[in-house]
């Protein structure tokens, strides 16, 4: 019976039916996907926009009003002050709508916005969506000003969260701002 189980999901593996994730794709130093979202502040941003410019952190979440993602985005908050010190536009995003992020935003009093990927097609382009989930994993990307990805965090501790980015951002050599 075993042996007829594993035949089946080798078989289901080899045609494709099964699909891996793209994140096995995804890698320090690759080029990071383009997306343009819209924020909870209304903006549509394009990573395009900060190519030569500016390092971005994109941390998703799975699911806006939900525990560890609320940890996580006031975590954001609560540490704005030394990510801003870096040349760096961060954000957090989730796959729900613009409506419920711009809401969780005010919940959470988020000083940065919230970016809304409702049709999975950004999750998905980075390897976000699991087989058989509707959520993104709680996975965080640091893009460099050159547009390729310098670090994938794939353990992220929500209520940490925001201050594991400063550090990472200093351990990345991502340059402050003059005062």
């Amino acid at each position: 019976m075993y042996k007829l189980i594993a035949r089946g999901l080798i078989g289901l593996v080899l045609t494709g039916v099964v699909s891996v994730s793209q994140a096995a794709d995804l890698s320090v130093g690759d080029v990071a996907p383009g997306f343009e979202l819209k924020g909870s502040d209304g903006k549509a941003y394009k990573l395009s926009d900060f190519k030569g410019k500016k390092s971005v952190v994109v941390a998703w979440f799975p699911k806006a009003f939900t525990g560890g993602c609320t940890k996580e985005c006031i975590s954001f908050r609560a540490n704005g002050e030394a990510i801003r010190e870096y040349n760096v536009a961060y954000f957090t995003a989730s796959c729900d709508t613009v409506e419920d992020n711009t809401a969780f935003a005010k919940q959470v009093e988020a000083d940065y916005p919230i970016l809304s990927d409702p049709d999975h097609k950004v999750a998905n382009a980075y390897g976000l969506i699991a087989e058989g989930r509707k959520n993104a994993s709680r996975w965080t990307y640091v893009i460099g000003e050159d547009g390729k990805i310098k670090h994938i965090d794939k353990n992220v501790k929500a209520a940490d969260h925001g201050k594991d980015i400063v550090a990472r951002l200093a351990e990345l050599k991502v340059p402050k701002l003059a005062k």
